[in-house]
């Protein structure tokens, strides 16, 4: 379709929106100042598990920490490692949380029913790791006169 049969065919009805194309234009500008995700600084943190509702709320922000936890069952055994998947049932026995343990390369699967306590041990590998904290270490070293400066990984423990 040529650049007019494009336009005609936009102003005959067939188009989704009745505005001139123009007006449809996204603004590149506004597009690049939407806020991106925050994570809350939860390292350490022990969550009551009272309710169903604490329950999924706790499991849900386990899956988006990027540290490991420790799962106390209720029958006492704990479980440390990195939450890699979840999936929610409409019962806590239908719901589980996968975790992959530090001491193993077996995948668990624990339901949400069987889950005692929850604790954030591990620690936040991405925590002050943002995209401005990159850019202050940047031009912190611009300042000091270094030349050859690149986005380098750090180290992991």
């Amino acid at each position: 379709m040529s650049g007019t049969e494009h336009i005609n065919h936009a102003t005959s009805g067939h188009a989704t929106s009745s505005a001139p194309v123009a007006d449809r234009v996204a603004d590149v500008d506004k597009l690049e100042v939407v806020e991106g995700t925050t994570h809350e600084a939860i390292e350490g943190w022990i969550p009551e598990l009272a309710s169903e509702d604490d329950i999924r709320t706790a499991l849900e922000k386990a899956f988006d920490y990027r540290g490991d936890v420790t799962i106390t069952r209720k029958d006492g055994t704990k479980v440390e490692g990195y939450v890699f998947d979840r999936r929610a049932g409409t019962t806590l026995q239908d719901s589980a949380v996968r975790i992959l343990p530090i001491n193993s390369t077996t995948k668990l699967a624990i339901p949400y029913s069987d889950i005692a306590a929850l604790a954030f041990t591990g620690r936040d590998t991405a925590a002050g790791k943002t995209f401005e904290a990159w850019m202050k270490k940047y031009w912190e070293k611009k300042a000091a006169g270094e030349k050859s400066i690149g986005i380098e990984a750090e180290v992991l423990e």
